[in-house]
């Protein structure tokens, strides 16, 4: 091992630990030595009020941020899609991990699929961006609020015999064994997915060059560029408040120069939507991240400038994933 044992900052739920333990176990066979470092989060401390009603862009990330400035750790695993896409000065994203199943997940009793639910059906989530596509296909659909990590959502669920199931991400299911009780991948028609979703960050001290070196051992560079054309799109669109946008891109081939990303702005009922994609060559983060600012103009200039406006003068709540 070499001689500097990393000190890795985590929120401490069963997912995040496994998050955190993959990264670990990443950078021992790259030879370093690790701790990891639980630290409870705003998002973790308050369970028993909605995510839109917090106010904070940075829930499930500012302690960590405020740890990792003040030096009790070295480094910060999280979800990606959690991470504000303005990350706080003092902090830089120095790897991403590769990424995993990117698909939002119908979870209920047994095997239900999209088709089964009912007229009028009842769906918890708590995501803004979910409940909007949901009524964008299914307006009949009734939609409730639902907090906590996974295994809490999903005894809610089995609580709640009116729901007639639960959204989550896939990724976090498969990641922790629960993959049996995934009813169906929803379709990216149906459900595109949170910008970064099932892909791993690693953040660090900016100007910290000894850390980015060593994190990016662990960098995955084909899952990087779509995640960055992502981000970028979602960056645009935002304008300093959380709004209903999905975004997915992926590598079109194994060389992994041509890139496609496909994005969707919503309105917080489901009633209006504007979608698009875009694909090129992209040899550079940089060029991918430019690829998504393309597609945001572009559908602002097709209507979602419209539909942001609306959704932020009715009140938009700030935080809307995970």
């Amino acid at each position: 091992m070499k001689t500097r044992t990393l000190r890795v900052g985590t929120r401490g739920s069963a997912l995040a630990l496994w998050q955190t333990d993959r990264i670990c176990a990443l950078l021992r066979t790259a030879g370093y030595a690790t701790e990891q470092v639980e630290i409870r989060t705003t998002g973790d401390l308050t369970q028993d009020v909605p995510l839109s009603r917090i106010g904070s862009r940075a829930l499930f990330t500012k302690q960590i941020d405020d740890a990792l400035i003040a030096g009790r750790i070295d480094l910060a695993v999280h979800s990606l899609k959690d991470l504000p896409t303005e990350l706080p000065q003092g902090i830089s994203l120095g790897a991403i991990g590769q990424r995993n199943d990117p698909w939002d997940a119908l979870v209920g009793r047994g095997s239900i699929g999209w088709r089964d639910l009912p007229p009028g059906a009842m769906i918890a989530t708590s995501s803004l961006r979910r409940r909007a596509q949901l009524l964008r296909s299914r307006p009949d659909l009734q939609v409730c609020d639902i907090r906590g990590n996974i295994d809490t959502r999903l005894s809610k669920l089995d609580r709640h015999p009116e729901w007639a199931a639960i959204l989550l991400a896939a990724a976090g299911l498969t990641r922790l064994g629960l993959a049996d009780r995934i009813g169906e991948r929803l379709a990216p028609e149906i459900m595109l997915p949170a910008p970064g979703q099932g892909a791993l960050a690693v953040t660090v001290r900016t100007g910290d060059d000894a850390a980015v070196a060593i994190v990016r051992t662990v960098h995955h560079e084909p899952t990087a560029r779509a995640v960055r054309a992502e981000r970028a799109f979602l960056r645009r669109l935002e304008g300093g408040c959380q709004v209903p946008v999905a975004a997915y891109a992926e590598m079109l081939d194994a060389t992994g120069g041509r890139l496609q990303l496909r994005g969707r702005v919503i309105s917080l009922e489901g009633e209006r939507s504007v979608e698009g994609r875009e694909a090129g060559e992209v040899g550079t983060e940089a060029e991918a991240e430019q690829m998504g600012t393309v597609l945001a103009e572009r559908l602002l200039s097709n209507g979602a400038a419209a539909i942001l406006a609306d959704v932020r003068t009715g009140g938009s709540p700030a935080v809307s994933e995970p």
